[in-house]
């Protein structure tokens, strides 16, 4: 009899771009870190991803914890394939956006504004959780969430 299965971790997500220096400044500025960037190519990696002639440099950005990541790919051959417009609205089918917890939202929205990114919205939700919608390079949507208060306190 077989084992089950089961899933461990999200590795990471793969967002196809075009300015790949652009793209990837944004989610540094965010505060992803750099892991690693390589081009790769070849029949192996076609016949994975399905694709010909596949030439590709990919930039790999992990959260300061490690855990999960992003994908930037930016294809040379076969050409890329833009689907919709590039400031798509974030009720585009699709994947839309990536959020990431951060502890100091006022600051991180204030650093984006300066990088240049578009604020598309923030809301607090009562007294537990402050949320803002961010689009950088070629229409990215970023979600950023701060826990307010301190998850671990208990009433007594």
């Amino acid at each position: 009899m077989a084992a089950q299965g089961n899933l461990l971790r999200m590795d990471n997500v793969l967002i196809v771009v075009d300015d790949l220096e652009a793209v990837k400044a944004f989610f540094i500025e965010l505060g992803m870190e750099l892991e690693g960037e390589m081009t790769v190519e070849g029949p192996l990696v076609g016949e994975l991803i399905g694709l010909e002639d596949v030439r590709a440099t990919l930039a790999m950005l992990r959260p300061p914890n490690g855990q999960g990541g992003i994908e930037l790919d930016k294809f040379h051959t076969p050409n890329p394939i833009r689907f919709g417009p590039v400031d798509a609205p974030v009720n585009t089918f699709g994947y839309r956006r990536i959020m990431f917890a951060v502890d100091n939202i006022d600051d991180v929205v204030a650093r984006m504004r300066t990088f240049g990114a578009e604020i598309i919205g923030e809301m607090q939700f009562g007294d537990t959780n402050r949320l803002a919608y961010i689009r950088g390079p070629e229409g990215i949507i970023v979600a950023v969430s701060e826990q307010l208060g301190n998850p671990s306190e208990t009433d007594d």
